[in-house]
């Protein structure tokens, strides 16, 4: 498991599939939000669904997110269209309602860089995430991200097409503000 300071990253159990469906695929408002492919009904136990455990693959590391405080899922967490030659990666987290607005984001956040970066030796994190989504953007911005432009109306989402922005972080970046801070439980610096 990686640890950050509130959150622990490991992998997908069983068990948290049909909690991750419920919760996070099954709330079309929200799925909407946080995906860029129309909203379909998937059943939990489906190889089509977003939360089904599959064997590990190079162009992704999806991972369940645990509270630490009391070792209960908060929602997933993923690298993906991982490019091992740029060495760049997309991230995006999603937490269980119940877990938003509890600070668990900016340490999803962290603890997904500190992965990409250390151990994954990427050079570029990129998130995209739509203009009015606050807890995500401040995630983003706390975790060291820049913003480098807006996507006017790119995003058709729930009837209406939305801004998008794209946030980026480097390597070197990340490094400098980490400065000489030890790496988070479970992984080891270069």
């Amino acid at each position: 498991m990686l640890r950050g300071s509130k959150v622990g990253l490991r992998a997908r159990h069983e068990s948290d599939v049909p909690v991750l469906h419920s919760e996070l695929h099954d709330d079309v408002a929200t799925r909407s939000r946080s995906d860029t492919r129309p909203w379909r009904p998937t059943s939990p136990g489906s190889a089509a669904s977003p939360y089904a455990i599959t064997d590990p693959r190079d162009d992704a590391a999806p991972f369940s997110v645990v509270s630490l405080e009391d070792d209960e899922l908060a929602g997933e967490a993923l690298l993906w269209d991982i490019d091992t030659h740029n060495r760049s990666a997309h991230l995006g987290i999603s937490l269980r309602p119940a877990f938003r607005g509890r600070g668990l984001g900016v340490d999803v956040v962290r603890v997904l860089c500190d992965y990409g970066f250390a151990v994954l030796g990427l050079q570029r994190l990129q998130l995209e995430t739509l203009a009015d989504n606050a807890a995500m953007i401040g995630a983003a911005t706390r975790a060291g991200f820049t913003q480098e432009g807006t996507l006017r109306r790119a995003a058709w989402v729930n009837g209406e097409f939305l801004d998008e922005v794209i946030f980026a972080l480097l390597a070197d970046t990340w490094r400098s503000a980490k400065g000489s801070a030890p790496a988070p439980e479970g992984l080891t610096p270069r």
